[in-house]
């Protein structure tokens, strides 16, 4: 049962060392062995002791807090697979004694360039940024020097740190399968130039067409959004593909309503593929194969390489892949 009044003699009494050695190990002072710290720390948790936060925070010039900026396209009601990751990202910073504050970012503050208050008010040591933005305003917020590690996408720029699923090896897996079940004519449905995460989607794609020595078709590549992520209706090709590979299990869900609509059957006409295995893919009809994002294991990551950039601000570790895994469902029908 956790107790809010645990106090330091408690946990000492609990492992039999001494106060002193407690408090050393939960502040972080020599004079205690990696390996006992951790067991200090790990039963602290366990029996409910509350870090105060306040005074450490005073005594070490930190808030203990960091702000998760999301642009406000992707959190619309029908977007909310970056609301749930905030989540993810929440549990993760509490299990390092860090606390969250979420920060909506407007089209307009970000076309302005206009930095989050919670910068300026000092309220947080670092930003994680969940998805993409645009360039301009990831220079601007890069030349504070406040830590920054970026979440779900990438640049070209070396000297950031990205936290992002294996978007590459996830789409060529899903093709292959695709093409294991007989498919040849497989269209790719997301906009190329909306997201990096949709480009390394697509060339997942594209490297099992090129692998299987089937032709890329211009017109089997189909827009799903616009340029300021705003979905669209997919255009559905006059030769209908045997199956589609789409982006999300969003564009998915909505692109076999339209099939629906058009008296297409799925996956007796067509099989369709989604990719992040959230709700859509489960309210979808029938359930969806797709990739299943593993988004816990991408919040952790984040947070940890967070925490590290905080104690020591010169530290890049550059791209980290978190590997997804294949959830295979009754979207696809095999040719053979």
């Amino acid at each position: 049962m956790q107790q809010n009044h645990v106090t330091m003699k408690d946990i000492a009494n609990r492992l039999g060392v001494s106060s002193v050695t407690v408090s050393k190990a939960l502040g972080d002072k020599e004079g205690v062995s990696d390996e006992l710290k951790q067991k200090i720390k790990e039963i602290a948790q366990e029996m409910g002791y509350r870090f105060n936060t306040a005074a450490k925070a005073m005594k070490e010039g930190l808030s203990y807090n960091i702000g998760v900026v999301i642009a406000e396209r992707y959190a619309s009601v029908t977007q909310s697979f970056y609301l749930q990751f905030y989540q993810y990202l929440s549990t993760a910073l509490e299990d390092v004694q860090y606390s969250g504050i979420l920060h909506m970012l407007s089209e307009e503050d970000e076309g302005q360039l206009v930095l989050p208050r919670i910068y300026h008010d000092r309220k947080v040591d670092g930003f994680i940024i969940l998805g993409q933005l645009s360039n301009t305003y990831i220079s601007a917020i890069h030349e504070t020097g406040i830590p920054l590690v970026f979440l779900d996408f990438y640049t070209d720029r070396t000297e950031l740190d990205y936290v992002i699923t294996d978007n590459f090896y996830g789409m060529y897996e899903m093709t292959n399968y695709l093409i294991a079940n007989g498919h040849r004519d497989i269209a790719f449905v997301g906009s190329l130039h909306a997201t990096s995460s949709i480009q390394d989607r697509f060339l997942g794609y594209y490297k099992s067409l090129l692998e299987h020595r089937i032709p890329l078709r211009q017109e089997y590549i189909l827009n799903d959004r616009d340029e300021s992520g705003k979905l669209l209706d997919v255009a559905i090709p006059e030769a209908l593909p045997t199956a589609f590979a789409c982006n999300c299990d969003q564009v998915a869900y909505l692109l076999m309503n339209t099939l629906r609509k058009q008296g297409v059957r799925v996956p007796e006409d067509c099989s369709v593929v989604g990719f992040d295995n959230d709700i859509y893919a489960t309210l979808a009809e029938p359930a969806l194969t797709t990739v299943e994002v593993d988004r816990q294991e991408m919040a952790k990551t984040a947070v940890n390489k967070m925490v590290r950039k905080i104690s020591d601000p010169a530290l890049n570790s550059g791209r980290v892949l978190v590997r997804g895994k294949m959830i295979y469902r009754e979207s696809v029908r095999s040719m053979k």
